[in-house]
């Protein structure tokens, strides 16, 4: 850290656990209790409105204690503090690419009262290589992606890269040929 007070302060906070236990606790309680309110595991209690209606609210008690008693157990584990912090910074990353993608593209596009998107296939693109490096985040933080590419070194020779890319080229091709295309495309297909 720098040798300013912002820096000391921080330093501070550190020695404090705020890094380690205040932080990932919060975040990891937030998470689940958010889980719970929204999916209502626990039920609902029935309450009346002031104007006479029935609502349904999730039980914030028992969602509550138990995103509290979740958020103990994983900050008792100094590993997965450590693989929530990678997690989470690393992923923050890909947040920022995101963010950074959006401002390029949106200098290009004509400014209008509409706001901008990324629609059709480069949206579906793009959500497949978020999610990919989401999985790739949580498979390095296991320690799994050292060990998978470990594997892929030590066994991958020229002969079996030639063949797994043969094999991809094949698959590929077939796909081509098999894949069923719509004659009616924009049309409406006419019933007998």
């Amino acid at each position: 850290m720098s040798d300013t007070s912002f820096g000391r302060s921080l330093e501070f906070m550190a020695e404090l656990g705020i890094f380690d236990v205040v932080l990932p606790f919060l975040l990891v309680f937030t998470m689940i209790f958010a889980f719970l309110e929204k999916t209502k595991i626990y039920g609902t209690d029935k309450f009346k409105t002031e104007g006479g209606t029935v609502v349904d609210m999730p039980k914030k008690n028992l969602n509550a204690m138990t995103a509290f008693v979740i958020a103990f157990f994983v900050v008792a584990s100094a590993q997965l503090v450590s693989m929530i912090s990678q997690v989470v910074s690393q992923a923050v990353l890909v947040i920022v690419l995101i963010f950074l993608l959006l401002l390029t593209l949106g200098s290009f596009h004509e400014q209008t009262d509409k706001p901008f998107f990324i629609k059709g296939k480069w949206a579906i693109f793009l959500q497949i290589i978020v999610f990919v490096s989401i999985a790739l985040i949580f498979l390095n933080a296991l320690g799994w992606l050292d060990l998978v590419f470990g594997f892929l070194a030590s066994s991958l020779t020229n002969e079996a890269v030639a063949s797994l890319l043969l094999v991809l080229v094949l698959i590929g091709a077939m796909a081509a040929i098999v894949w069923e295309r719509n004659p009616y495309k924009g049309e409406k297909k006419k019933e007998d």
